[in-house]
């Protein structure tokens, strides 16, 4: 069955990911105030991205993915930015930056 990975953009500049097997149906829930806590305080929500799969699980997974991402990272895919999306994706963290120049 096949699945889908979403992002949402809220009324409040927010962005939701999720993940379903009919996104029509879903965006219809969402703007109907029957989706998550996070959309249904935040409407109307708009579908700025999406990504789909031959099987739900796969769409699931990416959606878990994609939810630890940061907003930053988020608008990269979202603008299919492969440029940013890397820079986006380098670890910032003090220790490991550091660490990481002192490799090179």
């Amino acid at each position: 069955m096949k699945g889908y990975m979403y992002i949402l953009e809220c009324a409040d500049g927010s962005y939701y990911t999720g993940s379903t097997i009919d996104l029509n149906k879903r965006l219809e829930e969402h703007q109907n105030g029957e989706g998550a806590n996070h959309t249904k305080k935040r409407l109307p929500v708009k579908l700025i991205y999406f990504e789909e799969y031959q099987h739900v699980y796969e769409a699931f997974y990416r959606e878990k993915q994609v939810q630890g991402w940061s907003r930053k990272k988020k608008e990269a895919l979202i603008e299919k930015n492969d440029n940013l999306l890397k820079i986006a994706s380098e670890c910032m963290n003090d220790s490991h930056f550091k660490n990481l120049k002192e490799k090179k």
